[in-house]
């Protein structure tokens, strides 16, 4: 898997990139089918903000981390887009299984066409 990872009034120098490597590393062996990621690190007001998008099975999944420090907003972005990317794995699993139809019995159609309702 591929890992874009960019800055935005933060450099990346290759301790956070190794970083990075190192914690999505785990949903690259779970979710084998990603291509890439898309992680954007920002910091604002003195908190930094990490932004993680993707593609997955025909749908955009993107999560995002928030916290003074850099490592634990790595940390919530990887943790969310876990969940998200478990959660859209959970839906196409469901869409396999085979829905019961709901039907009438012919027994109670023929009974409520003798019963008089009037």
């Amino acid at each position: 898997m591929k890992i874009n990872l960019s800055g935005h009034h933060v450099d990346v120098t290759d301790t956070v990139k190794q970083h990075v490597d190192e914690k999505f590393a785990k949903i690259a062996s779970h979710f084998p089918t990603l291509i890439s990621l898309d992680v954007t690190i920002t910091k604002e007001h003195g908190e930094f903000e990490v932004e993680v998008r993707t593609h997955y099975e025909g749908a955009s999944v993107a999560a995002k981390g928030k916290d003074p420090v850099m490592w634990p907003a790595i940390a919530a972005a990887n943790k969310k887009l876990d969940a998200a990317l478990k959660h859209r794995k959970g839906q196409l699993k469901a869409d396999k299984h085979a829905k019961p139809e709901v039907t009438a019995p012919e027994i109670a159609y023929e009974k409520v066409q003798e019963m008089d309702l009037r």
